[in-house]
């Protein structure tokens, strides 16, 4: 029992130190932590090093994640805002889906797909993923601004979308309508709708336990986790996404007396289980099948993260939105979301897609999520500079000129203490060859003298069997 907590402990510990090293590494080229966590997941992965080899519970922490996220944006959202891009943002996400779907039947007739299988990719390629969107919107300080208001309401209306999607791939798969599903969707819509209205207009919920629960510091953060994980809870058992109920808890207890004090105490919870959550999508990463199907997964991310950006860039455009908050709107909705996983399994289990086109579909993911921060940056730079540079050299060393100066200077840094070491290795190696090689000669050398010896005594016991005196040599001697 004790070798197996040391075990787990250890475990713990390595893959804090890894997401750490990692987060820091990010930070430190200006990129944003959470890409650390992702890279941390690989390099423990089951592909990698597989340090970590058991998914479940870090799946599961890393969903309690996601809950907390969507919990501490309801309470920070500006409801009021938000109300009034409601129709917008509604449209919005409806004419994505359309286009992402229309798309993917018209390849469907070029690469043979089913029409199961094109709905199914239709609906993969529209939803983006709440969790990494607002993150890059925490990380660059535009949450609450305009662009970060549309970016959250179409990302909560996507997510919101996932109950009637899976609805309509159920009845493509079983041919009938869930009418259980739709009125239970329906109606979570209009407690929604409802809920908005009444805090829009001023209202305040008074909860009566939630001062006594501020009033002590240890009890804030346990009172924080208790709402949000059992709204998700009861929203899961309604048959609604569990992120529907966190964010209606979030919703209520902001409209509170109380919301400050736990929007304090669940920022550490939050930031811990997003870390999970981050290193769990690197977990994901299946290095043999993609480095085995690089081209094919390296063109689908490339033509999905373009198509995305410009695709909602249009949408935006035509309904009213200057070019450069829709095209930023859009690269911050560029990447595919989390809920394909999903998605894609249950597409698996209703027949419509294959194993294979299920792997190709995580990986084509798992790989817009990791580059999805990158793309903001250098979108985001590429916004700044369009016009001031000619050349694509140009354009390159502009967009990545602190990555480029960074690097620079951390090899003029470590290429001395680099060269140090290889002369030193190269004395080492030298020395050693050479006292090896003095060593062998003087081995040899002795041998032969050896060899001369032994030679000239069998010589001598040849010439005078007898053993007597030499003659000659007594002449020589006296004369």
């Amino acid at each position: 029992m004790d070798a197996f907590a040391h075990s787990n402990l250890t475990g713990i510990a390595i893959v804090a130190l890894a997401a750490l090293i990692c987060g820091m590494t990010m930070e430190r080229v200006k990129q944003p932590a959470f890409v650390g966590y992702i890279l941390a997941g690989l390099l423990l992965g089951p592909t990698a090093f597989g340090i970590v080899e058991d998914r479940e519970q870090i799946d599961t922490i890393a969903e309690l994640g996601v809950l907390m996220l969507l919990f501490v944006i309801g309470m920070e959202l500006s409801i009021r805002l938000f109300l009034r891009l409601w129709k917008f943002v509604l449209i919005a996400t409806s004419i994505q889906i359309l286009a992402a779907g229309s798309l993917t039947l018209l390849l469907s007739s070029l690469l043979g797909w089913s029409f199961g299988m094109s709905i199914l990719l239709g609906f993969v390629i529209a939803l983006s993923s709440t969790a990494i969107g607002i993150k890059i919107l925490e990380d660059t300080n535009e949450l609450k601004t305009r662009t970060g208001i549309l970016s959250v309401g179409i990302l909560i209306a996507q997510d919101l979308a996932f109950i009637p999607i899976i609805l309509v791939l159920g009845i493509i798969s079983v041919g009938e309508t869930n009418y259980q599903g739709l009125l239970v969707l329906i109606g979570s819509i209009l407690i929604m709708v409802m809920l908005m209205w009444y805090l829009a207009k001023g209202g305040k919920v008074h909860l009566p336990f939630l001062s006594n629960v501020v009033q002590n510091v240890d009890l804030t953060p346990l009172g924080a986790l208790a709402l949000c994980f059992g709204a998700a809870a009861i929203s899961g058992l309604l048959g609604l996404s569990p992120a529907y109920g966190a964010f209606l808890a979030g919703l209520v207890l902001g409209n509170s007396g109380e919301r400050p004090a736990f929007v304090g105490s669940t920022r550490p919870i939050q930031s811990i289980l997003m870390m999970v959550f981050f290193l769990s999508i690197g977990l994901l990463i299946d290095l043999p099948f993609i480095i085995a199907n690089l081209g094919t997964v390296l063109v689908l991310l490339f033509v999905v993260t373009i198509f995305k950006t410009a695709m909602n860039t249009a949408i935006l455009k035509l309904l009213g939105q200057p070019w450069p908050q829709a095209f930023m709107v859009s690269v911050v909705l560029s990447q595919i979301g989390e809920f394909s996983f999903l998605l894609s399994k249950a597409g698996l289990e209703a027949g419509l897609i294959g194993e294979d086109v299920l792997r190709l579909v995580v990986a084509v993911t798992v790989l817009s999520l990791a580059v999805s921060p990158f793309w903001v940056v250098t979108a985001r730079r590429l916004h700044k500079i369009t016009g001031s540079v000619v050349t694509l050299r140009e354009l390159m060393t502009s967009v990545y000129s602190y990555e480029a100066d960074f690097i620079a200077a951390a090899s003029l840094k470590i290429r001395p203490k680099c060269a140090l070491v290889i002369r030193r290795l190269k004395k080492g190696i030298e020395k050693k060859y050479l006292t090896e090689l003095i060593n062998k000669l003087n081995y040899l050398a002795a041998r032969f003298m050896k060899h001369l010896s032994s030679r000239q005594k069998i010589n001598a016991a040849n010439d005078n069997p007898l053993g007597k005196k030499n003659p000659e040599k007594k002449v020589s001697k006296s004369a």
